[in-house]
């Protein structure tokens, strides 16, 4: 399905964790959703699901980290709706198995590929929907449109003993300056650029972490709200209320939802 998206339009880079958690959500509050992903396996079955649940959602499958890909993709979302109100910007991974760790020991493939994986999605994404947003007529609050980059606790709070993967840390570091350079530029134009900042969160990504029970007991305690791993619906919501004009005044922020993580000592 690619006609007719119901309003207002969110585009979701993701369709895994967080980004799947803040499809379903949107899409159950009468929003419509495009979804743009590599695994085109999982695009098709979250937007069966959110379709047949009476959602409105489509999708197109793409290695975000390819430009021609993307914007082959990212053609297909602005073309199924008159207007993208939000871009939630999620797409990224883990650079572990290309050699990310401490960085006296990355290779310069663990350094490339995992900051490739986290920032060319989030370049090649914003900067699309920033040039669909500025053509956009302005809404009755004057706004053209929002955007949420999904960060990590780790840019600002760091776990050496168990979550030392620096090249990681220094993509989602980027992502925090990006927020606030681009709310700064586009808050004239009536476009807002926040962030948030999930802690270790039940999404995919995280299995590793998840089978593993003295990382399990560490986030226990680093995580009190959480009492372990954080749940992506909450992580989404967080998403989804600094796209809304429940947000319409906050722009180039950092929300960090990490249930607890950055101000424990654990």
């Amino acid at each position: 399905m690619t006609e007719g998206l119901a309003r207002p339009t969110l585009l979701v880079t993701g369709a895994s964790g967080i980004a799947a958690a803040a499809a379903r959500l949107h899409a159950s509050s009468g929003g419509g959703v495009f979804v743009i992903s590599r695994n085109d396996a999982q695009c098709a079955e979250l937007a069966a699901e959110i379709t047949g649940q009476g959602g409105s959602c489509a999708w197109s499958a793409a290695d975000l980290t390819d430009e021609a890909g993307a914007e082959r993709a990212l053609d297909h979302a602005t073309g199924a709706t008159q207007r993208i109100d939000g871009l939630l910007a999620v797409a990224g991974g883990s650079g572990r198995r290309f050699g990310d760790g401490p960085l006296h020991t990355v290779p310069l493939e663990g350094w490339v590929e995992t900051t490739t994986r986290n920032l060319h999605p989030t370049f090649f994404a914003v900067r699309r929907i920033l040039s669909v947003m500025l053509q956009q007529e302005p809404d009755e609050r004057r706004r053209r449109g929002a955007i949420v980059i999904v960060s990590s606790v780790l840019a600002a709070s760091p776990s050496p003993e168990h979550f030392a993967t620096h090249s990681y840390a220094a993509a989602k570091a980027a992502q925090v300056g990006l927020v606030r350079s681009l709310a700064s530029y586009y808050a004239p134009f009536g476009i807002r650029v926040n962030g948030i900042a999930p802690g270790l969160t039940d999404t995919p990504m995280a299995s590793r972490a998840a089978a593993d029970p003295a990382v399990l007991g560490f986030a226990a305690s680093k995580q009190p709200l959480a009492g372990g791993l954080v749940s992506a619906d909450d992580v989404a919501t967080a998403g989804l209320f600094l796209l809304s004009p429940q947000a319409n005044a906050i722009t180039g922020q950092m929300l960090a939802v990490d249930g607890g993580w950055s101000v424990s000592g654990a």
